[in-house]
């Protein structure tokens, strides 16, 4: 019998996410996409938005650059000069004194230079002082290259000297000649960028022509995990050797391979360069060529060949132990092949919470109306930065002032109640996410949990084993317990917030010099790391006792932790050992899948090698097979819940806690596994 459990939780749950649909509404009525899409001029007009006048102006052209200190200056658009919207970035260097004193005998200077002047002004007889005053133009002109939609100079080294357009000089239209290391600062993080943004590229392309094969390389992972699954009903002990000495086999080809290569580089001229005499490149199969690469990954790799070997031999006389379980979890697994593909119904929720938190995020950052601010070129002008009006900003006294002034688009925000409490709706939004992603989890693992111990707590099995277990027991976390599943994942994502927010705080205080705050910031990481591995480690087990006997949260995770406790050292065996030998079969799967996947893309498969597609990195496609050590990777995650039984662990420390054998409290695990763990069965076993 089953009763609603943390029913306040519960109902505090569905309200919050009644009011997480109405923040996304309201940003959606607030916010608008185009404003990250499309960059905007300094009159808050969209570049390249259709059905405009900019529509074929799609890139945002800045009248003096060096005005712009840094590359983040310029993508947040509080750059102190005129921004306008241009077809195209400039090619070459021209300033607006040449230009107007030739073009009577060259107008096709003029013609080219006042596409960069502002719409509609077509006057070159104006004097020089009045047109850099009210910034009709721009007063210089530079070679450069459109970047996230903005003209940025076209900066190269030549020589180990910076240049733009093969020139070190040029002229900045008042008068003076200047250096391009005028914009070093901005150049070193533009440069930086455009190589992340090259290697960028490169990747997408990759990813482009290579998505089906990718697919398929996860079809085929997730096939040989389901034939895992069910060879290890039959042959666990065999397999599970075969799987071992495989991973042996794999991880000592790939020493022989490092070998042969750093043998075969040996006389290669400049093969004996280290890593740090190259520095770094984007073309990272430069430090292939290296020597020292394949001598750093040969080492590693005999690592943890030694460690594995060392790890197989002490533990030999508890393989067994994991055997046994990992048969009963494969027959558990066999009476209900749904659990198979319930995964795939945790995947789609997190999907959904995701896609709902990046939207409602963009409408929030998007939300408001453009805000205007006084640019002044006078240092001293006292009406610099603030608010006006550009339709009204010609009728008053700023431009008397402060002489140059204009009134040109900051950014967007308001002075409503909504637009002062953005960040703390953004802030919700990601609580919120948290939350519902925990929870979305938490269901997961109630449900599996409850699954399981239909199977394990029927003592005829499988007759007693209930029509749909899976189903079931989806049933009875969502009536009776989604306040303590809403419970747990509160605590958790709690936690993950104040994470968050110190990766923030560390973030922004990264340039700080104070040790101590870098010190601080540092433990207070370290010890909410720690925290949620031990709260998603007491979330779990917690879960566990509330699938099978329906208590609320605080009382399910106090008696899971000291069941664990009077059995700490049965699980650190059984839970493991287990997790070792599964870990060991995944390495297998995914290692095998990422071999075959190596060599196709590699085009070392004569059979496939007009199929397989020329990229740029032949890795990229490993990053998303199986063979990736990253959680979201698909077929890694397939793989990681297929292969997962930690479940049946608990069930028996309390199979041998409630029960000992007897005719008035038989066990409810096979002969075989009570056999193994040294208990004797005092009643026979009813088939």
């Amino acid at each position: 019998s089953r009763h609603c459990t943390d029913v306040i939780c519960c109902v505090i749950f569905i309200v919050v996410i009644l009011g997480y649909i109405a923040l996304g509404i309201v940003a959606c009525v607030h916010g608008d996409p185009r404003k990250v899409v499309y960059p905007t001029d300094s009159y808050g007009q969209f570049c390249g938005q259709k059905d405009t006048l900019n529509e074929n102006k799609t890139i945002l052209f800045y009248f003096n650059i060096l005005k712009c200190a840094s590359p983040a200056v310029l993508i947040n658009l509080q750059c102190p000069t005129t921004q306008l919207c241009v077809s195209k970035c400039p090619d070459r260097f021209a300033t607006y004194i040449d230009v107007q004193a030739s073009y009577r005998y060259k107008p096709d200077n003029w013609n080219y230079f006042k596409q960069f002047c502002k719409p509609g002004f077509n006057n070159p007889r104006k004097s020089v002082a009045q047109v850099l005053r009210d910034e009709d133009c721009p007063s210089m002109i530079i070679p450069s290259r459109p970047f996230l939609k903005r003209c940025f100079p076209d900066f190269s080294t030549k020589n180990g000297v910076l240049t733009v357009a093969n020139q070190t000089t040029f002229k900045d239209g008042r008068g003076k000649t200047r250096n391009v290391t005028d914009l070093r600062e901005a150049a070193n993080g533009i440069n930086i960028v455009l190589d992340a943004r090259s290697v960028g590229m490169k990747i997408f392309e990759d990813y482009a022509s290579s998505w089906y094969w990718i697919l398929i390389g996860l079809f085929i992972a997730m096939i040989v995990s389901l034939l895992f699954l069910v060879l290890l009903r039959f042959t666990a002990g065999v397999l599970f050797w075969i799987f071992i000495f495989g991973v042996i086999g794999i991880i000592g080809y790939g020493i022989w391979h490092c070998y042969w290569e750093y043998n075969h580089l040996k006389g290669i001229p400049g093969s004996d360069l280290t890593v740090y005499d190259i520095g770094f490149q984007t073309d990272f199969r430069v430090y292939l060529q290296l020597r020292q690469t394949w001598l750093a990954f040969m080492i590693i790799l005999c690592v943890v060949e030694v460690i594995i070997i060392l790890m197989l031999i002490f533990l030999r006389n508890r393989i067994r132990i994991a055997i046994a379980l990992l048969k009963e979890g494969s027959r558990a697994i066999g009476y209900i092949m749904s659990t198979l593909f319930y995964p795939v119904v945790t995947f789609i929720l997190i999907a959904i919470c995701i896609s709902y938190w990046a939207v409602t995020a963009v409408f929030l950052a998007t939300s408001g109306e453009p805000v205007y601010k006084v640019m002044a070129n006078q240092t001293l002008c006292k009406y610099a930065n603030l608010s006006c009006d550009p339709e009204t900003f010609n009728t008053t006294n700023v431009t008397k002032f402060c002489p140059g002034a204009q009134c040109t688009f900051a950014f967007y925000g308001g002075e409503s109640l909504y637009h002062k409490y953005i960040f703390i709706f953004q802030l919700a939004n990601v609580f919120v996410f948290l939350w519902l992603v925990n929870f979305a989890i938490a269901l997961g693992q109630c449900t599996l949990a409850g699954a399981f111990a239909s199977y394990y707590w029927a003592f005829r099995k499988p007759a007693d084993i209930p029509l749909w277990p899976l189903f079931s027991s989806f049933g009875r976390a969502i009536r009776y317990h989604t306040g303590s599943l809403a419970f747990g994942a509160l605590i958790l994502a709690i936690v993950q917030l104040i994470r968050v927010i110190l990766e923030y705080l560390d973030h922004k205080l990264k340039g700080t010099q104070n040790s101590f705050t870098r010190f601080l910031l540092c433990c207070l990481k370290c010890c909410f790391w720690c925290l949620e591995k031990f709260l998603k480690f007491i979330n779990r087990n917690a879960y566990i006792m509330i699938a099978i006997y329906g208590k609320n949260f605080c009382t399910s995770a106090k008696e899971a932790f000291f069941l664990l406790m009077r059995n700490v050292v049965r699980v650190a065996v059984l839970d493991k050992v287990t997790d070792f030998l599964l870990f060991l079969g995944k390495i297998l799967v995914a290692g095998g899948v990422g071999v075959l996947a190596f060599f196709f893309f590699t085009q070392r498969i004569p059979v496939f090698a007009k199929e397989a597609p020329t990229l740029n990195y032949y890795w990229v496609p490993l990053l998303v097979s199986p063979s990736s050590n990253r959680p979201d990777a698909a077929g890694r995650h397939f793989s990681s819940f297929f292969l997962s039984y930690q479940d049946r662990t608990r069930m028996v420390c309390e199979d041998l806690e409630r029960n000992d054998g007897s005719t008035a409290k038989p066990y409810f695990m096979s002969a075989s596994l009570h056999r193994i763990l040294g208990k004797k069965e005092l009643s026979p076993k009813k088939a």
